[in-house]
């Protein structure tokens, strides 16, 4: 599943933000911290796990027990029939199931079913069909138990059972999905979200992912509606007793897991290719809408034969579907041969989608294809490897899209949307390991975080590059063979890349993977003849500072060295596996710079000795450092000013030193963490004064781009015009919110345009241009882009609008954004990005998006509760404080108003808080003076 995760992206201009998304939040440990953990690893080592705590303890969780294994099944046979005006479904179960253990009982998971009867007949006829006398529903734990009058004797049996459920409209289980027909009409599709524990929400079953079992499932349906599953149909016939509908057969899947489960009935077009080995792909879009399936279907029919190759095992399935789901709560999700996804994953017109939605489309389809082996042939034995599953999908998504499209320059934009979104999430004391041990269903929905996807997917790409990609690939592919159809854990891929490389991966991986945190590495030199002998050591990192006490994990790091001679080469490879040590580096001569963790690949933080940052600075002002390599030491420095290793005031000058860069990424980046330090600047009463930086900065390179795309940009993106388009947006929009006149102007002059009608913005200069006239806009310009809202056809293009409609300025038209965001008008999961857009658009927008959350939170707890969705919505309403009343205040709210899925977030966000307030107290004098002090004229 792909969330739509925050990820630290400039607001309104990359889509990838989930979780806007799943991209998805956090979950709590069983352990309470205050106590060591430790765990033994190959015997010989021992991890101290996770340290320091903060003061508040976990709530207890209950007991939870996974399903008994005396009865399990081994075929489903599911006849299900939506009822789409009453909002019910009708359905039958035939399971094939073996009976291991003598048992008068059958455990299964059921949630908001119905049972009407339940019976079980012997294999082969002799014993007679035995009724089942009694439901026993155990709510909380999502379990129903049959009882049956003699004990079901050892051997096979079919369990059939009759029962009703409705089509909830909370986007999982069986649910209802509400759409406009071309004339206008609202209709609702059937559709299905089963991951993580929902499956339970459409038929009795063993919903655990390791109780694999195949399925036969027939859906009857009205005759003038679309029904897809996981197969391909096998027969269509009327229904004996009303010919209004049809009944359709799909064939037997392959043993699965039941999250993996799914069936759409809607109206739907589609668009059709097939790839080079032969796999029929389809790309369903809303109807009249088949014409935005196709850059979808360029990708996917490119991605199938990539993954192919690349795993050297064939996608198992004759066919897929990829499907837009109008009101959807992830990004997209992938059920074998039948991926849904949100319409802004998986829909781009030609004419109206912007560059960042094509990459975004382009990301998540490669995500959702890679789980079609990894995660579906070969699916986690249990939750707590779900990261496995997540964090491969959302590395090897950026390795798919810079094979489809190399001049997207993706690998460097994964270092500022996963690698450093990670690294700041990880640097909490409220973090978690990435293998969580999980075991009621709210706990699960909590690992549905940054963690799991995008830490996941960082230290895999450190693994991969440890590794090597010959013998990392040799080792994915005697994985996927061992264990295709089964269930596998994290231990079992790294016995498999442990033979392939001859590395001790298990070894080092267990120190990312169990441990949470990662370390900052201290770096010192000095010259010897031709000889650079540098003094690395590693402690943790946390947000407040660095670790010092007892009881410092360790981390086996892989560290690279590169110097100045050669920037793109690595000179020297080594692993740290103990606090600290000495290397000597030959033949570098004094002038020269050494850089530790080249291609900024290795998870971990680093400080230089001043001398060492010295003679790096050149480097970004001179470009001689590689784009990944300049963003990464600004964020690494950007970080130790927030933990008060630094002084803010070396970042921006550091920030300075990067008036001549070209690359989009870099940008981004900064942007970003200039975004949070406005965000922060606005509790004092110079924020004024950091928007003159912002302009100072942003201005040489805004006239460099201008307003129109060069020659080369646009569609279809040519050499570096997919990065300009993005790096325009990016740029325009930042002068325009801090306000620099000549970019207003010329902005309210294209809106104007736009309005009218004269001159339609192109895709890609909408998001900045809305963002500007609302920022400096009145009631007037409200109401016109509501307008504009209403008119828009394309979900993309109200996303867009509901994005940025946060930033207009006046306490009353912030007031109606707010309600706005509740209305009918927005759909369910855009909601969160409306309060969010104006939680992080200005001070007193914080405070009202706070109260408005509070005072709305049954109606938003009701619609998103036990989903990442409910997470996302916290943390995008209250990180941004910066008093520690506040902290107490978060808290004390969610002590009262529970959020089971959300409480590891929760304190994330007060601990993100009182991390701001210390920012503010330590910096803002210094940071004064400095901006003061910048424009005053010499002396």
């Amino acid at each position: 599943m792909l969330l739509v995760l925050g990820r630290r992206v400039s607001l309104s201009f990359v889509k990838r933000v989930i979780p806007q998304d799943p991209v998805l939040l956090s979950k709590p440990i069983l352990q309470n911290f205050r106590t060591i953990q430790f765990r033994v690893i190959h015997s010989s080592t021992v991890f101290a796990i996770a340290t320091r705590q903060n003061t508040d303890t976990m709530p207890e969780r209950r007991p939870f027990v996974r399903l008994p294994t005396d009865v399990y099944p081994v075929n489903y046979g599911l006849c299900l029939k939506p009822d789409l005006i009453d909002f019910t479904f009708e359905g039958k179960l035939e399971a094939i199931v073996e009976v291991n253990l003598a048992t008068n009982q059958i455990v299964m998971n059921c949630a908001d079913i119905d049972i009407i009867t339940a019976s079980f007949v012997p294999e082969g006829g002799e014993g007679e069909e035995i009724n089942a006398t009694g439901f026993n529903y155990q709510n909380e734990d999502e379990k129903v138990t049959l009882s049956f009058p003699s004990a079901l004797q050892k051997g096979s049996g079919t369990l059939k059972i009759d029962f009703v459920g409705e089509l909830n409209d909370k986007m999982k289980g069986f649910y209802r999905s509400k759409y406009a027909t071309p004339a206008g009409e609202i209709r609702y599709a059937a559709v299905t979200q089963f991951e993580a524990t929902d499956a339970r929400r459409a038929f009795p079953c063993w919903d655990e992912p390791a109780i694999k079992a195949t399925f036969d499932i027939s859906l009857i349906v009205p005759k003038d509606r679309v029904a897809l599953s996981n197969m391909n149909v096998i027969d269509r016939k009327p229904h004996p007793e009303d010919d209004s509908l049809l009944e359709v057969k799909f064939a037997t899947t392959p043993i699965m897991s039941t999250y993996l489960v799914a069936f759409v009935i809607g109206e739907y077009d589609f668009v059709e290719g097939q790839s080079s080995d032969g796999v029929t792909v389809r790309v369903y879009t809303p109807t009249g809408k088949a014409e935005q399936g196709k850059f979808a279907l360029e990708v996917a029919v490119k991605t199938l034969p990539f993954y192919n190759d690349y795993f050297n095992v064939p996608y198992p399935l004759p066919k897929i579907d990829l499907i837009a789901i109008a009101d959807f709560a992830a990004g997209a999700m992938e059920n074998w041969g039948l991926v849904t996804y949100r319409e802004t994953a998986l829909l781009i017109d030609p004419k109206n989608s912007c560059s960042s939605s094509r990459q975004w489309v382009a990301l998540v389809v490669g995500h959702e294809l890679a789980h079609q082996w990894f995660g579906n042939l070969v699916t986690m034995e249990w939750w707590t490897h779900l990261w496995l599953n997540e964090g491969f999908a959302s590395w090897i998504e950026y390795l798919c899209v810079d094979h489809c499209f190399p001049d997207y320059d993706i690998w460097t934009q994964f270092v500022s949307a996963d690698y450093t979104r990670a690294l700041d999430l990880d640097a909490l004391d409220n973090s978690h390991p990435i293998e969580v041990n999980v075991g009621h269903p709210s706990e699960v929905d909590e690992i549905f975080d940054a963690i799991s996807y995008s830490k996941g997917a960082s230290v895999i790409r450190m693994l991969h590059n440890y590794i090597g990609d010959e013998d990392f690939r040799k080792g994915m592919h005697s994985y996927l063979l061992k264990f295709q159809h089964k269930n596998a854990a994290t231990e079992d891929l790294w016995d498999c890349l442990e033979q392939a490389s001859g590395k001790p991966i298990a070894l080092v991986m267990s120190s990312w993977t169990k441990q949470m945190g990662f370390p900052i590495i201290v770096v010192d030199q000095e010259q010897q003849g031709d000889d650079r002998i540098l003094k690395i050591s590693q402690k943790k990192f946390c947000a407040s500072g660095p670790h010092n006490g007892e009881d410092c994990p360790n981390w086996m790091v892989p560290i690279s060295i590169c110097t100045g001679e050669d920037p793109g080469c690595t000179k020297l490879k080594v692993l740290l596996d103990s606090p600290e040590t000495t290397i000597t580096i030959n033949n570098v001569s004094p002038d020269q710079w050494v850089k530790i963790n080249p291609g900024t690949v290795g998870f971990y933080r680093i400080q230089y000795s001043s001398a060492m940052l010295e003679s790096l600075l050149p480097g970004i002002r001179d470009l001689t450092l590689l784009p990944v390599d300049r963003l990464g030491l600004q964020n690494d420095l950007f970080s130790l000013s927030r933990a008060g290793m630094i002084s803010t005031v070396e970042v921006l000058k550091l920030m300075e030193a990067f008036v001549n860069e070209p690359n989009y990424t870099v940008w981004s980046d900064l942007s970003c963490n200039l975004g949070v330090l406005s965000s922060l600047l606005s509790h004092t009463d110079f924020h004024e004064e950091i928007q003159e930086f912002i302009r100072d900065l942003f201005t040489p390179i805004g006239l460099k781009l201008g307003w129109e795309c060069k020659q080369g940009e646009g569609e279809p993106p040519g050499a570096g015009g997919h990065l300009d388009a993005l790096l325009r947006g990016l740029v325009l929009g930042k002068l325009g919110k801090a306000g620099h006149k000549p970019t207003l102007e010329e902005a309210r002059r294209r809106f104007k345009d736009h309005v009218e009608g004269k001159q339609i913005l192109s895709a890609d200069l909408r998001s900045p241009v809305y963002l500007t006239v609302l920022k400096h806009g009145d009631s007037a310009t409200l109401d016109t882009m509501l307008k504009l809202h209403k008119q828009a056809d394309m979900q993309e293009e109200k996303n867009r609008i509901e994005r940025v409609l946060g930033a207009i300025s006046a306490p009353d038209l912030i007031q109606k954004v707010l309600t706005f965001a509740l209305s009918e008008d927005v759909r369910p999961q855009d909601t969160v990005s409306v309060i969010g857009g104006v939680a992080g658009s200005s001070k007193h927008g914080r405070k009202a998006a706070w109260k408005f959350v509070k005072d709305n939170w049954e109606e938003l707890h009701n619609r998103y509760q036990g989903g990442f969705l409910i997470s996302r919505l916290i943390k995008l309403s209250v990180d941004g404080f910066a008093i520690d009343k506040m902290a107490a205040e978060v808290k004390s709210f969610f002590e009262s108003h529970h959020a089971p899925a959300a409480e590891r977030t929760v304190q994330q966000c007060c601990e993100n808080i009182l991390l701001n307030a210390a920012w503010l107290k330590r910096d803002a004098d210094d940071i004064h003076q400095y901006l003061l002090k910048r424009k005053a004229p010499p002396v």
